[in-house]
């Protein structure tokens, strides 16, 4: 294949990322909140798809075939389906009033001399257990805020910990959409991802833990709300089980049900309407994910079928100096998720789109997949934790009166990850088996 149809295959995905990335710049400068947010993906991937079908049908290619096919791939379906569990299992969840029982567990057990390290691992708990960074800067900000008041802190330095921490327990959590997309789209286990991950970001908190330490003050904490410490089983249910190997699909089933019953026994006016209402809420919470899913699958398996997912993997071999080579490949994968997030300002959308071309790169490299998925979802979260114009830190920044430019250098954690990431890239390591399940690289 020459060159020249590489480069060609791929504006329909330069397309999509020129036009969500256009408008957000236009709505922010206009002065629109979340002005990234305003043109949503899967309404901007529609004139990608229908120009890489174009591409598709000008070659002699079987353009509708070949989209179907990719929307309707299992790994796509499944990865759909998960999605929707998810959301579910974390409406029920908050709703029986989980979220508030772990808040008040973590800021409870908090030392005086240890608010800001404190406050940092109680919004990871909440985000590995919620798997939402935004749902848990949106919880836990305020009550940082009401501490950063009383003891007279950097609002800052407490905000930047709150969206650190976000970051460090959305990225290990197994119901996040971002480790979703990134163990679907690589083929590998959940519970594989999450101890390759935990070898990373572990080393990594504890480093942001201490630096927080140094940085911070004493101050009294008190827990916001007197929730029952049972009404956070089922985030430990769920954790526990997924660690453990189980099948993602029947965790979350597991995890749906007994955080129902959970609620029936404890949740005063608790009953199955309203667990029937909460996982309807949960599927509505997930449709633009799983609809993007959809679009994305389709519009990868045209930019293959053209030839441009082969062309950028040739391109990035000859950029690293070789055509393989385990460190080549994964600084490869590393630069792609985070140069996908900083276009897109949405790290499930970055891992959705460069997915399918680090899939091929990991194949090309001989990077593992479970390897290849953590660095996906890791980089993508530490681009989106530390960009000003990403939904994050323009949350965190309105609920905290802060420039968002402000706000970005305070995020230790991302710093700090990306700085262990590399190391851990660099580092020279024996081979070892792959650890996941056997993958092919189509869509």
């Amino acid at each position: 294949m020459s060159e020249r149809p590489g480069v060609i295959a791929l504006t329909p995905l330069l397309l999509f990322l020129a036009l969500f990335l256009g408008a957000g710049i236009h709505y922010t400068v206009q002065g629109a909140e979340l002005g990234f947010y305003q043109l949503r993906a899967p309404v901007a991937i529609l004139p990608a798809l229908a120009l890489g079908a174009w591409l598709a049908w000008r070659r002699g290619l079987p353009a509708m075939e070949t989209l179907l096919g990719g929307m309707g791939h299992p790994n796509v379906m499944l990865m759909c389906l998960v999605f929707l569990l998810a959301g579910a299992f974390a409406t029920v969840s908050r709703q029986i009033g989980a979220v508030d029982a772990v808040v008040a567990l973590g800021l409870g057990a908090l030392p005086t001399s240890l608010v800001l390290p404190g406050l940092f691992l109680v919004a990871g708990f909440v985000a590995l257990a919620v798997g939402t960074s935004m749902g848990t800067i949106a919880a836990v900000t305020p009550i940082a805020l009401g501490v950063a008041e009383a003891a007279g802190m950097d609002r800052g330095l407490v905000v930047g910990a709150v969206v650190g921490g976000a970051m460090f327990g959305d990225n290990l959590s197994v119901i996040s959409d971002t480790t979703i997309a990134a163990t679907r789209s690589q083929g590998v286990g959940m519970r594989d991802k999450f101890r390759e991950n935990v070898r990373i970001a572990v080393p990594a908190a504890l480093a942001t833990a201490a630096l927080l330490a140094v940085l911070g003050r004493s101050a009294e904490v008190q827990a916001p709300v007197d929730a029952s410490p049972w009404l956070a089983l089922p985030y430990v249910l769920v954790l526990g089980l997924a660690v453990a190997g189980m099948n993602v699909v029947v965790v979350l089933g597991i995890g749906i049900a007994f955080a129902g019953a959970l609620g029936f026994a404890m949740a005063p006016g608790y009953d199955l309407p309203r667990l029937a209402g909460d996982v309807w809420l949960g599927y509505e919470g997930m449709v633009e994910i799983t609809l993007l899913s959809i679009l994305i699958g389709g519009l990868a398996a045209l930019t293959r079928v053209l030839g441009g997912l082969d062309w950028v993997a040739a391109l990035i071999a000859r950029m690293a100096g070789a055509r393989t080579g385990r460190r080549a490949g994964e600084l490869g994968i590393a630069t792609l998720a985070a140069g996908t997030d900083a276009l897109t300002a949405n790290n499930t959308v970055a891992i959705l789109v460069s997915g399918p071309l680090a899939r091929d790169i990991a194949v090309r490299h001989a990077v593992e997949p479970r390897r290849a998925a953590s660095l996906l979802d890791i980089f993508a979260c530490v681009l989106q934790g530390v960009l000003p114009y990403g939904a994050q830190i323009l949350l965190a920044a309105s609920l905290a009166a802060l420039s968002p430019l402000q706000l970005a250098g305070r995020v230790h954690y991302c710093w700090i990850l990306a700085l262990v990431a590399l190391a851990f890239i660099l580092w020279p390591r024996p081979a070892r088996d792959a650890g996941g399940p056997p993958f092919d690289s189509r869509p």
